[in-house]
């Protein structure tokens, strides 16, 4: 799992053994050469005692796609119980390292998403530059969220797209998660640019299902390729 990146932080999980708890079936750094997204397909081993998860400072999103297991994690002296069930996604939170047990209930599989922290910076900062609080968001992207579900599904099945596809993906991805679960407020008055990246979210999120490409999306709102990155990454409001 660790590549030569400086984007992600991947270097918490070397000496990590992969191989004891998953088969990964995709990995968008090996087969599409995205450099600003990662998204991954795993297989999951059906029963776990002590698997240590590493934290790293990437957004981690797992989106379970089968099987429904308990899941029992701590962290420190703070223990949790939840739910896999496909389509509740869950969200790790950075820097911090759990220790997760589960017994399932059959084949279990996820599709995994890292946003390096860069691009979250970048938004957070567009947003007012207020604090996150990750522990909150990440308990509220457990209630449920559509859109998440199907844009990882989407991502991970996304076949020839272009890193200029996973750089508006990752922009896109992080302001709904922002601005949704994380609830910053909104500290300036919208412009046209803004209306754009709307636009965009609401044209991913409607053709999820469909073959679409950044060229696609970039003429729903009028913009060339290049424009429609800058503008998604220097103004997502």
């Amino acid at each position: 799992m660790v590549f030569d990146s400086t984007r992600f932080d991947l270097e918490p999980y070397v000496g990590f053994d992969m191989a004891r708890y998953v088969r990964r079936t995709y990995c968008s750094w090996e087969v599409a050469g995205w450099r600003s997204l990662l998204v991954q397909r795993f297989e999951h081993v059906p029963v776990v005692e002590d698997m240590e998860l590493p934290g790293t400072a990437d957004l981690h999103l797992v989106v379970p796609v089968a099987g429904r297991a308990v899941m029992q994690t701590r962290s420190g002296d703070r223990a949790q119980r939840s739910t896999w069930v496909p389509g509740r996604p869950e969200l790790a939170i950075p820097g911090r390292p759990v220790l997760r047990r589960y017994r399932a209930d059959g084949a279990m599989r996820s599709v995994q998403v890292h946003i390096p922290r860069d691009t979250v910076d970048t938004v957070v900062a567009q947003l007012g530059g207020h604090p996150l609080d990750y522990e909150a968001m990440a308990a509220s992207v457990t209630t449920g969220d559509p859109l998440i579900e199907e844009t990882a599904r989407a991502l991970g099945r996304t076949g020839e797209a272009d890193d200029l596809y996973a750089e508006a993906a990752a922009a896109s991805l992080t302001v709904h998660l922002l601005t949704r679960h994380a609830r910053l407020p909104a500290d300036r008055t919208p412009t046209r640019e803004d209306a754009r990246v709307r636009t965009v979210v609401a044209t991913m999120r409607e053709r999820l299902a469909d073959s679409i490409t950044l060229a696609d999306i970039a003429g729903e709102v009028h913009l060339s390729v290049y424009h429609l990155v800058r503008v998604s990454r220097r103004r997502p409001g």
